[in-house]
């Protein structure tokens, strides 16, 4: 029985791809951001945590376990219960995490049973995995939702823990397969919202021949400080300032002025 690790299960997600979605969201992640919104996915096993209770105007801390194991079938039936949901809206099924790719088998069977029962499949995807895991799942995935998030390869390296040239090959590859794809690019003040970065990218995906369905543009928000101290882990952008809305604007018309439909928000 094909089993995988998931650490929840977000309905009516509507920024995650087409129409309302069922966001599942998979153990295990290869990258360190150190802006992440989702800590609680490092780790590819259930861990722990303790968690800050109040009652009565006292704390009180309770260890919990962030991630169990399910099997495909029973992942499914929950799926099937918002299938009404998906079908008026023009929606789906998008698999994120952590990586989900860290779980290729346990996803590409996720995958398989959304297609064979007319499911939209999404994969929300950093695409550094081996390029045959990606083919393999490409198969069975309607859109793939993929992150780029820095073209200097050190500093992609200094802010995420790996280098990118094997993301940037494995978007050159599925591209050419003629794949859908969205590209989302997280805003983070100082990082990744520099002139040189946003023009890199801008002429990078140009080199792709009008293969992009469109850009999706993150602005970083701090909504994930909670999970960072629950888990004790040092969030080394919790002072940080949000992107000022002209900011955005400005790197919105890099990507129209380059030839992209270009949303912001997810």
């Amino acid at each position: 029985m094909m089993t995988g690790i998931i650490f929840d299960v977000k309905r009516f997600a509507v920024n995650d791809g087409p129409g309302v979605r069922t966001v599942v969201f998979l153990k295990g992640c290869p990258l360190r951001c150190i802006w992440c919104h989702n800590p609680e996915g490092f780790e590819k096993y259930p861990n722990k945590a303790n968690k800050v209770l109040k009652l009565n105007g006292k704390s009180h801390i309770k260890e919990e376990t962030i991630g169990y194991e399910i099997s495909a079938d029973k992942l499914f039936i929950e799926l099937e219960k918002e299938r009404i949901f998906m079908e008026t809206s023009g929606g789906g099924v998008t698999f994120s995490g952590g990586e989900p790719m860290m779980q290729q088998d346990f996803l590409k069977e996720m995958l398989k049973k959304c297609k064979t029962n007319d499911m939209h499949t999404t994969v929300d995807t950093s695409l550094f995995a081996p390029w045959e895991t990606i083919k393999s799942v490409a198969e069975f995935t309607d859109l793939f939702l993929i992150d780029l998030k820095l073209m200097d390869s050190a500093a992609h390296k200094y802010y995420t823990g790996i280098p990118n040239e094997l993301i940037i090959k494995n978007i050159n590859k599925l591209s050419a397969m003629s794949a859908s794809i969205i590209i989302r690019i997280p805003l983070i003040p100082e990082v990744t919202t520099s002139d040189d970065n946003i023009k890199q990218t801008v002429s990078f995906l140009q080199t792709l021949n009008g293969k992009i369905k469109e850009i999706n543009l993150l602005p970083f928000h701090n909504t994930a400080n909670g999970k960072y101290k629950r888990l004790g882990i040092d969030n080394p952008l919790s002072t940080i300032k949000i992107c000022k809305k002209e900011e955005i604007k400005y790197i919105e018309k890099q990507f129209i002025s380059g030839g992209f439909t270009v949303k912001t928000g997810g």
